[in-house]
């Protein structure tokens, strides 16, 4: 079977996609990944992939949201807009890649097309050419819920009806969610587990025991207000008992005198870091958080723009971690981290239930579609 795999033009995006489309290359399925931007420069593991993103400027469709709606952009800052601001903006990069993606699905004539929430284009282009689309989740927001923020969007109207689809998409064939029901809540759809896709190997260091338990603090990869708690967490590292562990610092934090408890890293796989270290502090993003509650680890994270507030919200409501903005760090929560046994009772509770939901491939074979 031919199966076109969608994901928008940026690396958190595709990452969370990538188990799902080796697996099914394993199934013997001939697999295309259509994406494009920052994401295409990551290793695919052989995949072939099509950029469909050339005509699509991620931060050109950002800068013209946030001027055309001053005050859903000020809500989203604060992380209160929910999906009204990703689905304009989305709605305006869908917009862009639609042509793209159906010009692919044309001459790849793929039987399915999976994609991700944020890239309803695969569903546009499916429906285009009479297949039938599968919509994978790939963080804590419900993914049809994000699909019809896109849907709704004038923009990305504007393309449905250039291709003929009325203003509406069809019903997905199938959705593939990744979080746990006891973060989320119970969802439609066929769980699957989240299996982070961020590479492997770690500095020797990095894995020998610690005295005291490590911290690990890590940043966004997307550059953006607010969110990094790095600084916080320098200036209360003195009256913490911990090692404490800057991934990816900034120029700046790197050039300064850090505390003798402060060591740094460059860019380490979290999946493969975070079970040797107590608990991690970072920005809220999707990838990390799933990463966090796969493995156990209890963390602190900084609610911001985005699904950052929301994400935050989720895991401090579970008991898995605190919500704490980055001015508002302390050596009492960093402490607190790593001496709350609640908050690690809790982290293994969803590590357990992660581990008990269905991998790729035994999601991907109960699948009627493949």
């Amino acid at each position: 079977m031919r199966i076109l795999v969608v994901a928008a033009p940026l690396v958190g995006h595709l990452l969370p996609m990538l188990p799902m489309a080796r697996t099914l290359a394993e199934l013997g399925h001939e697999v295309v990944v259509a994406s494009g931007g920052d994401a295409l420069g990551r290793d695919l593991g052989g995949l072939p992939a099509v950029d469909v993103a050339q005509d699509v400027s991620f931060a050109r469709s950002a800068a013209r949201t946030v001027l055309a709606h001053p005050r859903l952009a000020r809500r989203e800052l604060a992380g209160e807009a929910g999906t009204d601001v990703v689905g304009l903006l989305f709605g305006a990069v869908n917009e862009g890649l639609a042509d793209a993606v159906v010009a692919v699905a044309g001459a790849f004539e793929p039987e399915v097309v999976v994609h991700e929430p944020l890239a309803p284009a695969g569903a546009l282009a499916a429906a285009r050419i009479g297949v039938p689309a599968v919509l994978q989740e790939n963080s804590l927001y419900d993914g049809p819920s994000l699909v019809a923020a896109v849907v709704r969007s004038p923009l990305f109207r504007r393309a449905l009806r250039r291709h003929g689809l009325l203003d509406e998409l069809p019903p997905p064939a199938d959705v593939l969610t990744i979080a746990p029901p006891s973060v989320v809540g119970v969802r439609g759809g066929r769980p699957m587990r989240s299996v982070p896709d961020d590479g492997a190997g770690l500095p020797d260091w990095l894995t020998e025991p610690t005295a005291r338990p490590r911290i690990l603090v890590s940043r966004s990869t997307v550059a953006g207000p607010g969110g990094d708690p790095m600084a916080a967490v320098v200036a209360a590292a003195p009256d913490v008992d911990a090692e404490i562990v800057l991934v990816r610092p900034t120029d700046r934090l790197s050039r300064k005198s850090l505390p003798p408890n402060v060591r740094t890293v460059g860019w380490v796989p979290l999946s493969a870091a975070l079970p040797h270290a107590a608990a991690v502090v970072h920005h809220g993003g999707a990838g990390t958080v799933l990463t966090a509650l796969a493995t156990g680890t209890p963390q602190l994270v900084v609610p911001g723009p985005g699904d950052r507030r929301h994400n935050a919200d989720l895991v401090a409501r579970r008991g898995a971690g605190l919500s704490v903005a980055a001015r508002s760090i302390t050596a009492a929560s960093l402490s607190r981290l790593v001496t709350d046994t609640a908050l690690h009772d809790a982290a293994r509770e969803v590590r357990a239930e992660i581990a008990a939901m269905p991998d790729p491939a035994e999601a991907l074979r109960a699948c009627e579609w493949q």
